[in-house]
């Protein structure tokens, strides 16, 4: 059913993002469709592989409907979010939760004996996206205690890591802005 929704709204996607980068439909890994900005109109968020060759990280690309009815890109955000797809247990996901936000899942679940998994959860906020809150949770394969979990609030700065509360300086912090390590150094990993 969500192939049935995201192919028309392709169809009305700019070909091009910027003058610099043209999206090749290829290159889209993982899209949701919800009212981000809650104005009744469906909008889309894309996690994009980069263009061949390149080091860089997946982009995130974030549409909203306009007063037009087409999508209009809101945020585009290269270098963004973790992933491989040449093996199972690596490719990231974007999703939409029944709040109006976001997740996006970026994981480690196939190579190495560190396993880990983080979640992003984006709200439409002041007319941009925000982190709202930072999830992650990792595993040793050959050390059953040597596990880590970690549930922030990143608004009020609330959340508990290892089944201890912690509190850090609540923030508004734009998705473009975000850095995990700021999620990793709140959660003390």
């Amino acid at each position: 059913m969500l192939a049935r929704l995201i192919l028309p709204l392709l169809i009305l996607l700019p070909t091009t993002v910027s003058a610099a980068e043209t999206i090749d439909p290829a290159r889209i890994v993982s899209a949701a469709t919800g009212d981000w900005n809650k104005d009744g109109s469906q909008d889309l968020a894309l996690i994009v592989r980069p263009a061949q060759g390149s080091d860089e990280d997946n982009g995130i690309y974030l549409y909203l409907t306009g007063d037009n009815g087409a999508l209009a890109l809101k945020s585009a955000i290269p270098n963004k979010v973790w992933g491989q797809f040449e093996l199972v247990g690596q490719a990231p996901s974007i999703e939409a939760l029944p709040s109006g936000s976001l997740l996006i899942t970026s994981q480690n679940d196939a190579i190495g004996r560190d396993r880990w998994e983080q979640k992003l959860t984006v709200a439409y906020r002041n007319f941009d996206f925000v982190v709202a809150g930072y999830t992650y949770s990792s595993y040793d394969t050959l050390d059953p205690d040597n596990t880590a979990q970690c549930d922030l609030n990143v608004l009020t700065g609330k959340g508990k890591s290892n089944d201890t509360p912690i509190t850090a300086k609540g923030e508004l912090i734009l998705l473009k802005d975000w850095s995990d390590d700021r999620g990793q150094k709140a959660c003390g990993l």
